[in-house]
Formats: C-alpha cells, sequence, structure tokens
C-alpha cells in the first residue's frame, strides 16, 4: 500500500511537471518556432526525450523500442492507447506529423506546434466532408518527405477495449501508395487513457515491417487491423495484462 502511495505521489508529480514543462518551454520556443519549421521540430523533439526523462526518473518507467525506426516520406499506423505513445513517436520518429482532432489545435502551446508542424486536422461530423478535407491537408504539405501519424481507431483506446478500425488509414494508402508501416505498442498497461497513476515498468513501441503496395482497400484494413492488435496484445501480455477475456 505504502509503495502504491508513494508511486502515486510521483506520478502527480510527473503530470504537473510535464504540463510546466510543456508551457514553459513551448512559450520560450515559440519565437524560434515561428521562424523555422526545423526549430518546430527540434523544439517538440526536446519535449518529448525531456518528458520520457521525467518519467523514467519519477515514476521508473522506461521506454524499449522494437523494429526499425520509419523514415522518409511514410505513412506510419498506430496503436493510440494514450498521451505517451504520441510523445513517443515525436521523439523517436526523424520528421513527425499527425492527423489530429481539429478542436486540438485551439489548445494553448499544443495547437500552436500542431500547426507549425503542419498537421492535418479532422473535424467530426460528416464523414465525407472530414475525409476530403483529411487527403486535402496531407496533399497540402511543404514537400519535404515526413512521416505521418495515423491512429486508425480514431481516439485513445484503452487496454482490453476493443474499437473498429476507421477507413481513414485506408482511404490514404490507397490515394498515395505510400509505404505504410504499422505500429504496435502496450503503453496504456502503464500510463492510461485516464487517472494520475503511472506504473512502473517497461514500454515497448514495436514498428513493424511497412506492408506491401497494391492490396484492396479490404485486404488492408483487414491486415493492418490484424497486424496492429496481434502485437498490442502480445505486448501488454508480456508486461502482464491480459487484453482479452
Amino acid at each position: 500500500m505504502m509503495a502504491y502511495l508513494l508511486q502515486y505521489i510521483r506520478s502527480v508529480l510527473f503530470i504537473c511537471l510535464m504540463y510546466l514543462w510543456m508551457a514553459v518551454l513551448g512559450l520560450i520556443g515559440a519565437p524560434f518556432a515561428a521562424m523555422s519549421r526545423d526549430k518546430a521540430f527540434w523544439i517538440v523533439k526536446l519535449y518529448a526525450r525531456s518528458v520520457v526523462w521525467l518519467l523514467r526518473v519519477l515514476c521508473n518507467i522506461r521506454i524499449e523500442v522494437r523494429g526499425e525506426i520509419p523514415e522518409g516520406d511514410v505513412i506510419v499506423v498506430s496503436k493510440h492507447q494514450s498521451f505517451l505513445d504520441v510523445i513517443l513517436h515525436a521523439m523517436l520518429v526523424p520528421r513527425v506529423n499527425f492527423i489530429m482532432k481539429r478542436e486540438l489545435l485551439h489548445v494553448p502551446v499544443l495547437g500552436f506546434y500542431a500547426k507549425r508542424l503542419g498537421v492535418a486536422p479532422v473535424r467530426r461530423g460528416d464523414k465525407a466532408k472530414a475525409m476530403k478535407k483529411m487527403v486535402a491537408d496531407v496533399q497540402n504539405g511543404d514537400g519535404v518527405p515526413t512521416q505521418l501519424i495515423i491512429y486508425p481507431q480514431g481516439t485513445r483506446v484503452p487496454p482490453g477495449v476493443h474499437k473498429p478500425y476507421k477507413v481513414g488509414a485506408g482511404v490514404l494508402y490507397e490515394k498515395f501508395g505510400k509505404p505504410c508501416v504499422p505500429a504496435a505498442t502496450n503503453v496504456g498497461v502503464f500510463w492510461p487513457k485516464r487517472g494520475f497513476y503511472r506504473k512502473p515498468g517497461t514500454v515497448v513501441m514495436h514498428y513493424m515491417p511497412a506492408m506491401p503496395a497494391g492490396l484492396t482497400l479490404k485486404q488492408f484494413m483487414r491486415q493492418m487491423e490484424e497486424t496492429i492488435e496481434t502485437e498490442s496484445d502480445a505486448l501488454m501480455r508480456e508486461a502482464g495484462f491480459e487484453p482479452k477475456a
């Protein structure tokens, strides 16, 4: 009980420092990020590395990366369980970009840097319009190869919960013909979708081999979901969590 209480206190301290540092670094770096997109990437990566360091020091959570970190002009379809997988992609992937909810662009600091990175925002509601807007935003990039992160389930999904995969990733796969790298993780076992407690242990982010070009939309969707879910379940079991009854 005492060990849990101490870990809980460390977790709350970590969360406070994480958001405080986001505000401080974000404000200090804003003039530089406004001048250069490259500097915006550098500041975002500095923040992500700082959070991972704090997580290890305060919460005894370590990070293990498996597979080959994606580079070049690719799409990364990723399991999404908490804010931590966003931080890990931002830290690991060389020139990271995201498909994200439009509402997040209005969040102070976070929204500013999202715009500087050139994220493709998606508005919830009319699926057809949202899909067309997403494709248009991806097409309107600055021409520099990026690694576009998309969360096919559309939201954070806690361990053990099933949520259908949305077709957006498949539309981008068909439209652009880019390599598509599945990413599995067990972050939700240690950093939950909600709550303050951060469980000690080893978080794994696994970048798997790129999916082949030329699949039909149906084949792509089925293979993507099977690949990500199977490996994420295996990683959660490694961490001592049984994802399925």
